[in-house]
């Protein structure tokens, strides 16, 4: 969805609907991307890599994505190596599917028992504030 700023900037110093709604996403916002900095610092790059791919299907309503072990190594702070290692990991017990710039959740089950709590209280944030 797509609307021209100044009609946001418009409706937004008006201080109904779309003002609390923008403060709430900006909350909700902030919170993921705390966690994601302590989560980043304290767990384990599967971990890390399980959440990422559960925040990615949650937003994207989708259990397919077009992945680079690049662009996840950017994401998840670590080199390719590792990413390379993490999906092997997640792999093997069949809870993603992960060939050559593509990755399938296969097993969201176990997928959310091998993310750390992170996942959880970013997704429970987002519900409490924004209702999703």
């Amino acid at each position: 969805m797509r609307m021209k700023a100044e009609i946001l900037i418009a409706e937004s110093k008006r201080g109904r609907e779309i003002q609390s709604l923008l403060l709430c996403y900006t909350q909700a916002l902030f919170t993921l991307v705390t966690q994601t900095a302590a989560c980043n610092r304290l767990h384990t790059i599967e971990e890390r890599f399980a959440r990422w791919l559960l925040l990615l299907s949650d937003r994207m309503q989708s259990n397919t994505f077009p992945l680079t072990e690049k662009f996840l190594g950017q994401m998840l702070g670590c080199r390719r190596a590792g990413v390379t290692v993490a999906a092997g990991t997640l792999s093997l017990p069949g809870m993603i599917s992960y060939t050559r710039g593509n990755i399938t959740i296969l097993n969201r089950s176990d997928l959310e028992n091998t993310s750390c709590e992170c996942y959880s209280i970013v997704k429970n944030e987002y519900a409490r504030l924004l209702g999703t």
